[in-house]
């Protein structure tokens, strides 16, 4: 059973997310939250699996909740936005969150999300990568390389630079004419030795390290 947590300041969307998610078999809504603060004292009374966060409520917002939550526990959020270049995205991806979903987002495509995320996945499919990040990645126009890529060999940091690049891990294997399989173990290996809890913390530590740059600012430079 997926226990989920509902953060959102608006009751009708509290209720309809809690409506498609309990009619789902191996889904169970264990509390709904009005604002970032009741959020973070539910998850550590409830103990959720997923938290479903709103960013824009009153009080502690969903980036400091998500902050206190994945900060000193394993459960995962997903971020819920009004629009999918919410400005808040990259820094709630940057706070642990496990990804983001838009608020008009289909209902099947919410109850996948939630299962994804669950299992230990990033919600940010290799598809949609490359453009969700690029949008907020100008933000760190000054890398820093840190401690936490030391211990990855030259190919690692290769595959670590193609996972930013928003490449699957098929599409990696086929890339450095490895199989699958090879391909996964070095990205698991990679988020390991990185110290990093999904695919899309994986892509923003790449960016701040300065391993994957955004096209615009690669042309930017001398």
């Amino acid at each position: 059973m997926i226990r989920v947590l509902l953060a959102d300041d608006q009751t009708l969307v509290r209720a309809g997310f809690r409506s498609i998610l309990e009619g789902e078999d191996g889904l169970e809504v264990v509390g709904a939250a009005a604002d970032g603060a009741e959020a973070v004292r539910l998850a550590r009374w409830s103990r959720p699996d997923v938290v479903l966060m709103d960013i824009r409520m009153p009080g502690l917002d969903g980036l400091a909740a998500t902050r206190e939550i994945t900060a000193h526990s394993d459960i995962r959020v997903i971020i819920l936005t009004t629009f999918d270049l919410d400005d808040y995205v990259y820094g709630a991806l940057r706070a642990g969150a496990s990804g983001f979903l838009v608020k008009d987002t289909e209902p099947a495509e919410l109850i996948h999300a939630v299962r994804v995320v669950a299992r230990g996945d990033a919600l940010i499919a290799p598809s949609i990568t490359r453009r969700l990040i690029s949008e907020f990645a100008a933000r760190a126009r000054h890398p820093d390389p840190g401690p936490r890529l030391n211990a990855l060999t030259d190919r690692e940091r290769e595959v670590m630079a193609l996972v930013a690049a928003g490449l699957s891990n098929d599409e990696i294997a086929a890339r450095l004419v490895l199989s699958p399989a090879t391909a996964k173990t070095h990205v698991s290996r990679i988020m390991t030795k990185a110290g990093v809890r999904d695919r899309a913390q994986l892509v923003i530590l790449a960016y701040e390290s300065g391993l994957a740059v955004p096209g615009w600012l690669a042309r930017d430079r001398p």
